[in-house]
C-alpha cells in the first residue's frame, strides 16, 4: 500500500479570498515504511504573505520572489500523488487549497480525481475524545519527537506526522525483522520459522467440577430466560 503524508503552508486562511500555497511537502509510505521519496517544493504564490502567516511559517515574500509557480510543478506533483492514500492532519484546509491551485490549471481534476484523503485529525478525535488533538498535542501523546518544530514546515510537518501516524495507527505491521524472512517460499515453509511437532505433547485436561457445571447451567437458564428463545448450547 502506497500512502503519501502531505502537509502545506499558504499565504493565509481562505482558499475563496485568493490566498495560496507557498509550500508542499510530501513522505512517501510504501506497506508502512518511510521510503525517503519525499516531494518538497517551494512556491511563488503571485501575492503578499498575511503577517500572521508568516508569524506561523516564517516564509516571507522575499525568499519566494525566485520560487516557480503552481502551473511549473502540477503535473510533477500529480505524477507523485496519483493513486496513493493521501494522509493529511485537518485534511479540509490543505484539499481546499490544493484545489484552488488545481482550479487555476486547465485540465486538471480536483485532488479527489487522484487519490483518497484520510484525515489524521478526525482520527485522533475518534481515539482521543475531549482531548486536545494538534499535532504537537499528538507528539506528546506519543512520544515523538518535535524539538525541531519552531515553526511551521510543511515537509517537516509531514515527516513529524508520519511518525505520528505510524504509532497511533500502531507502528510497523511487519513482526519480522528481517523482511526475506517473511517471504514464502516454493514448498509452503518460511525461512527461519521452525515448525514445533505437537504429536508428542501431552496436554492436562481439567474437567469442570459439579459447582462450576452447576453455575453454567444457571447462566444458560438466565440467558434462555432474557433472549425469549433456545440457548445454542443447548441444541445437541
Amino acid at each position: 500500500m502506497r500512502q503519501i503524508v502531505l502537509d502545506t503552508e499558504t499565504t493565509g486562511l481562505e482558499p475563496e479570498q485568493g490566498h495560496r500555497v507557498i509550500e508542499i511537502g510530501c513522505v512517501e509510505l510504501v506497506e508502512r515504511r518511510v521510503t525517503g521519496n519525499d516531494f518538497h517544493v517551494y512556491l511563488q504564490p503571485d501575492r503578499e504573505i498575511d503577517a500572521a502567516a508568516i508569524e506561523v511559517h516564517g516564509i516571507s515574500n522575499e525568499f519566494l520572489a525566485d520560487k516557480p509557480r503552481f502551473e511549473d510543478v502540477a503535473a510533477d506533483l500529480i505524477g507523485y500523488l496519483e493513486g496513493a492514500e493521501l494522509i493529511i492532519h485537518n485534511a479540509p484546509f490543505d484539499v481546499g487549497f490544493l484545489n484552488a491551485e488545481l482550479a487555476r490549471v486547465s485540465g486538471l481534476r480536483t485532488l479527489d480525481g487522484y487519490c483518497s484523503v484520510l484525515d489524521t485529525l478526525v482520527m485522533a478525535r475518534t481515539k482521543h475524545p475531549g482531548q486536545r488533538n494538534s499535532l504537537d498535542a499528538l507528539c506528546g501523546r506519543y512520544e515523538v519527537d518535535n524539538s525541531r518544530r519552531d515553526k511551521h514546515g510543511a515537509l517537516l510537518d509531514a515527516q513529524i506526522l508520519a511518525d505520528v501516524y505510524l504509532a497511533m495507527t500502531g507502528g510497523q505491521t511487519l513482526l519480522s525483522l528481517d523482511e526475506e524472512s517473511a517471504q514464502t517460499q516454493p514448498d509452503g515453509s518460511r525461512p527461519g520459522i521452525r515448525r514445533v511437532d505437537r504429536t508428542a505433547i501431552s496436554l492436562s485436561v481439567l474437567p469442570a467440577n459439579a459447582e462450576e457445571c452447576a453455575a453454567h447451567e444457571q447462566r444458560l437458564d438466565a440467558i434462555e430466560q432474557a433472549s425469549g428463545g433456545s440457548v445454542v448450547w443447548r441444541r445437541d
